[in-house]
């Protein structure tokens, strides 16, 4: 049955059909046109579009504060804290209402969730059966018995690591089955026409060599959709022009920034501050990174090695190299999202998991 809320109108618009998307996995979240929410499916090889039925607009812009969040959502989920993945964060973009991309359980017994946190706090799980929904199959996604490894990772399930939706557009970072297995997807939507796809090359500072396999971690769009700025394991920092992008082509981006060897970006969410835009990098091993865009443009390529290869096996490498930034003290981020503008929204990590509000004035 359809529920009401003016799914009519959004299912013929966007070629969804009532049913139950059929999810192994649940990984990136973006948000799209009219709170179309998009889900990531590494397991599933697919991209899942979604009505979720969100659309009530909140009449002033509110900050989100959630201590301890895993506590109440291990026991709304029947589960303990250390069974609990978080995969992705999204903000519903006229609710407000946060919704994340949960793993319950470890390995193939693991079962795909997605909840909805509402701007009181409150939690509750998205109803997968009967909905409108379609899907996109990724057609070059590598083979589940692919032997590649990228930083750990089995190439299969960093099939997708990263998605926006730009203009019309489902733009997806990860890697394909091809040789040079770095890959940018650009999917119309609604899921009617054909996938662009280009593979990437960078120049990665710490490894001292061209990269075209180890996927795009994860980017953003900025200066009005026509550039990305995208990150990588080990940790370039990378700018690619979307300006006169030719599907098929091979895309060479221009590596900005080293942010430190060991260490892997978690997320990257950009924000504007007294008529300026910044970004947000938030890192497993190294401090919240703020970058101003306009300094992105002043910064010619990297393209040699920070250090010679003897002495950058002695440690990481410094983490002083490209565009200017500046460590922001919010430790243990690992999820941001921009939270109507007003606010920077943080999963950080402690002892606990927490859901924190900064007004983008203070960053």
């Amino acid at each position: 049955m359809i529920r009401e809320r003016g799914l009519a109108v959004s299912t013929s618009k966007y070629g969804l059909e009532v049913g139950t998307p059929g999810f192994k996995s649940v990984g990136p979240l973006a948000f799209g046109p009219d709170g179309i929410l998009f889900v990531g499916d590494n397991a599933g090889a697919a991209i899942f579009a979604i009505d979720v039925g969100d659309s009530d607009p909140v009449s002033e812009h509110k900050a989100i504060n959630v201590e301890n969040l895993d506590t109440p959502l291990a026991a709304y989920l029947g589960c303990s804290r250390e069974d609990i993945f978080i995969r992705d964060m999204a903000v519903h973009p006229s609710s407000q209402n946060v919704y994340l991309a949960v793993m319950r359980g470890r390995g193939e017994a693991a079962i795909p969730v997605l909840i909805k946190v509402g701007t009181d706090g409150s939690l509750s799980e998205v109803s997968l059966e009967n909905v409108p929904f379609s899907q996109s199959l990724i057609e070059d996604a590598p083979a589940e018995d692919d032997p590649r490894i990228v930083a750990r990772d089995k190439l299969r399930t960093v099939t997708v690591t990263d998605m926006a939706y730009v203009d019309g557009m489902l733009m997806v970072a990860g890697a394909s089955n091809e040789e040079f297995a770095s890959t940018l997807r650009r999917i119309p939507f609604p899921f009617n026409g054909d996938t662009q796809t280009n593979s990437l090359e960078i120049f990665h500072v710490s490894h001292g060599r061209y990269e075209t396999v180890a996927p795009i971690r994860t980017f953003v769009p900025y200066e009005h959709n026509t550039s990305l700025l995208a990150s990588y394991t080990c940790t370039p920092v990378v700018h690619f022009s979307l300006k006169d992008i030719k599907p098929g082509t091979q895309l060479k981006g221009r590596t900005v920034a080293e942010l430190g060897a060991h260490n892997r970006p978690l997320d990257i969410v950009s924000y504007v501050r007294d008529g300026e835009e910044y970004l947000l990098v938030a890192n497993l091993n190294h401090p919240l990174s703020k970058i101003a865009c306009k300094d992105i443009d002043r910064q010619g390529p990297l393209t040699v090695p920070d250090r010679t290869l003897d002495e950058r096996r002695d440690g990481p490498l410094s983490p002083l190299v490209g565009v200017p930034r500046q460590d922001l003290p919010h430790p243990g981020v690992r999820r941001l999202a921009n939270l109507n503008g007003s606010y920077v929204l943080m999963l950080q990590e402690d002892a606990g998991i927490h859901l924190r509000s900064y007004a983008t004035a203070t960053l």
